[in-house]
């Protein structure tokens, strides 16, 4: 304190001497206005460091708390995976992935299902509210997955969180890079930047029924038994286009077979024939990939069998990979003449390519 009389500048609970050197002055009131901030926002300094944590269980690849209620993560790995869903407290399962959830395990563990699909190409303004009217009104902890935990999940559950008040909106991109979401998803990513607080009046106009699953478009169904089948062979090539040890049950040249047979009945869709001509051109090059790939495991004895196999494969991933790039993962605001979207809501699930 100054001497008696003296004149003294009083901000907050900073006293000054009027009469200090400028310098003095201008560093107290500095001093003052960080503390104001750091007062008014304790989180603030914490807020820059969040980063959701990681869940570290059996069976449950790629799977991270979002918030106290909910977790981000890959589709669970059988009953061991369920099982850890249910040692976690996990009480509702929310799959967005195309494919049939599995309702047996999950009830066998006394989980509920929820089946709320969407694509790559965005999370649907309505799936959205729907998503996150589930985590505001479902019992809890929440477990949203779609297949690999990598891309749909982790902006699902972004948007869901958001939605429902309990993430704040700063912290969305910071969850998908968490979780190793591709940059090539950039409907993805604008969904989750997007993402706002919806009003309780807003959820609670959602008609949302909430289904354990739904039937999906059977391009949707074709696409995910698609992706299966590519992950079967990728354990096949990665054992020397060998059964794998740990697969006894995949013979390489019938999983070739049957990747061969999704490409060619997937032609023969009606929703096939309404896509663009550049979409179909990629179909038949992929059938024809495969149809190389299955003349190759027909007998991949040797060395030569065995790189014409993987010549084959590798032109099959790229094709997928284009398709997805030109057709699949574009924003929804500019996918018009791609694959065609299936309006979402409680009974008709989005697109989701494999």
């Amino acid at each position: 304190m100054g001497s008696r009389g003296e004149r003294q500048i009083i901000a907050g609970n900073l006293v000054l001497p009027i009469n200090c050197s400028p310098l003095r002055r201008c560093v107290g009131l500095l001093a003052w206005f960080v503390l104001g901030l750091v007062v008014a926002h304790p989180a603030a300094a914490a807020d820059s460091d969040w980063a959701p944590r990681p869940v570290d269980r059996a069976g449950l690849p790629n799977a991270y708390w979002i918030t106290d209620k909910v977790i981000s993560g890959a589709s669970p790995l059988g009953d061991e995976g369920f099982e850890s869903l249910e040692r976690l407290g996990v009480k509702t399962v929310i799959s967005v992935d195309g494919a049939k959830p599995d309702l047996a395990t999950a009830r066998a563990h006394g989980l509920r299902y929820v089946h709320l699909p969407h694509g790559y190409d965005g999370v649907p303004a309505v799936r959205s509210k729907e998503l996150a009217k589930a985590v505001r009104d479902l019992p809890g902890p929440i477990y949203i997955h779609c297949h690999h935990g990598k891309h749909r999940s982790p902006a699902a559950a972004t948007v869901a969180c958001v939605g429902a008040g309990t993430l704040p909106a700063e912290h969305a991109l910071v969850v998908l890079k968490t979780a190793g979401t591709s940059a090539s998803y950039r409907g993805l990513y604008a969904s989750a930047e997007r993402a706002e607080t919806l009003t309780n009046a807003v959820l609670d106009a959602v008609a949302a029924k909430f289904p354990e699953t739904v039937e999906p478009p059977k391009m949707v169904k074709a696409m995910t038994d698609l992706e299966h089948s590519l992950e079967h062979l990728r354990a096949i090539e990665q054992a020397g286009w060998a059964t794998p040890a740990n697969h006894p049950d995949l013979a390489p040249d019938h999983e070739a077979l049957l990747l061969r047979e999704h490409y060619t009945e997937m032609k023969r869709l009606e929703e096939t024939r309404r896509q663009p001509a550049g979409f179909q051109q990629l179909l038949q090059q992929g059938e024809d990939a495969a149809m190389q790939l299955e003349r190759a495991l027909f007998d991949a004895r040797t060395a030569e069998r065995r790189e014409a196999a993987a010549r084959a494969f590798a032109a099959v991933q790229k094709n997928c990979k284009q398709c997805h790039t030109e057709h699949r993962d574009r924003p929804m605001e500019q996918s018009a003449g791609t694959l065609e979207p299936v309006a979402p809501g409680t009974l008709d699930p989005a697109a989701a390519g494999h």
